[in-house]
């Protein structure tokens, strides 16, 4: 019997979705302008951020538990977050620091001084930059400014090339990989060009079930259906990420915004629904005009944060690993249960394609879950159940099974009650 050939993640994609959560802050001229998108126009002297404190940003991350933070470095608006030599529209125009100040440099040292993960979202649509409608003259200016945060701020866990706006453009997308490859090729590079992660295709934080590592495609944006045109060394394992605002549909920072900050509730869903299906969840805070988190949504990402720690990261009550198409975890007692988290071992690919959880009750095994794909993660809850042993048996898969957990959870009596829907 031959083997089947599976798409295999590299070391780097590896340790990527074992991040699972990430912060992303989108901060900038629209800061200052009350708008989620800028046309280009605004005056760079609005910007004056007189109190910012990236490390104020690192340390809410930490402390909610992501594990990797990504900046707006450049939006569409073009205005660019450090002093680049390709444009006088950043932040060397603004009064902020006497036009001295670098905020992607003040990110990336903090990101450093935590040990948080650091990676930059670097617009391709420039609604600014005169050179834009030449598509060979924008690409040296786009390609330098890459270049620049390539070789500039150390090393990046991740760079972001957003679709918005760039429908039906092709850029140099070569020579834009090249200068990944070159500069930072640890590096995981989103959506665009080769990339090593995909956008899920919503931003509503949640990914579809099943949502499978391997793609030969994503959408390009919102505002189509059209599908990106990924490069021919792009690799077939392409696992998703999915991003959201704290404060529904809001990336900027508004005054006075009265859309509300998502609930523990909401959050904790999405974080079920995203990461509990083999996605990773990336989660905007939004800095306010004086360069700091709002109080109210550093006190939310903390909440969350405590109780992905409670429901899902916790010291599960039983455990297990291995290989073949059945575990059994057998406790020393009838105990409670309401969920259980499995990991595959993905270094030897994403094998298992259906699988059935059982619970011994009264000397029967009665389903309590099922599934397709569990990959880097899949979290099944269901209503709570005593039981004494907890089966896992695999019915389809492309190879021998790698199990990396069998975890078994008991969040509380009523928690996530009729839950279990993919």
């Amino acid at each position: 019997m031959n083997t089947p050939v599976l798409a295999r993640p590299t070391r780097q994609q590896l340790a990527w979705q074992d991040l699972e959560l990430g912060m992303f802050c989108h901060f900038g001229l629209n800061t200052y302008h009350n708008r989620e998108w800028g046309d280009g126009s605004d005056s760079p002297a609005v910007f004056n951020p007189s109190m910012l404190d990236a490390a104020q940003w690192v340390k809410t991350a930490k402390r909610a538990g992501m594990n990797y933070l990504m900046l707006t470095a450049k939006h569409h608006d073009g205005f660019c977050l450090w002093p680049t030599k390709t444009t006088d529209y950043s932040v060397k125009s603004s009064p902020w620091k006497n036009g001295r100040g670098d905020v992607v440099r003040e990110c990336a040292e903090a990101c450093r001084a935590e040990g948080m993960k650091f990676g930059i979202y670097l617009s391709p649509w420039d609604r600014h930059d005169p050179r834009y409608p030449d598509p060979q003259a924008y690409d040296d200016v786009y390609c330098t400014q890459l270049t620049e945060l390539l070789t500039g701020y150390g090393p990046l866990v991740e760079i972001w090339f957003d679709g918005a706006g760039s429908e039906g453009r092709q850029y140099d997308w070569p020579r834009i990989m090249s200068l990944v490859r070159e500069h930072q090729p640890d590096a995981m590079v989103f959506n665009m060009g080769a990339p090593t992660v995909r956008w899920v295709g919503n931003e509503e934080g949640v990914a579809p079930y099943p949502c499978w590592n391997t793609s030969e495609a994503a959408r390009v944006s919102m505002f189509t259906n059209e599908m990106t045109a990924w490069l021919p060394e792009t690799p077939a394992w392409v696992p998703a990420e999915c991003p959201v605002p704290i404060r529904g549909n809001h990336w900027f920072w508004h005054p006075n915004d009265q859309v509300p900050l998502r609930t523990v509730e909401e959050l904790t869903d999405m974080y079920r629904r995203s990461v509990g299906h083999g996605a990773t969840l990336l989660l905007n805070l939004a800095p306010d005009d004086r360069g700091l988190l709002p109080d109210e949504e550093i006190a939310r990402a903390i909440e969350f944060g405590d109780e992905v720690r409670r429901r899902f990261t916790g010291p599960p009550i039983a455990e297990t690993k291995g290989t073949g198409h059945q575990l059994i975890i057998q406790l020393a007692e009838e105990t409670l249960i309401d969920q259980i988290i499995l990991m595959e071992q993905l270094e030897h690919g994403e094998r298992v394609h259906e699988y059935v959880l059982e619970a011994e009750i009264d000397g029967q095994w009665a389903t309590i879950a099922a599934g397709s794909a569990i990959g880097h993660k899949k979290i099944d809850t269901f209503d709570p159940i005593g039981a004494r042993q907890i089966r896992l048996r695999i019915t389809k898969s492309a190879d021998v099974p790698q199990i990396r957990s069998f975890a078994i959870h008991c969040v509380s009596i009523d928690a996530f009650k009729g839950a279990n829907e993919n």
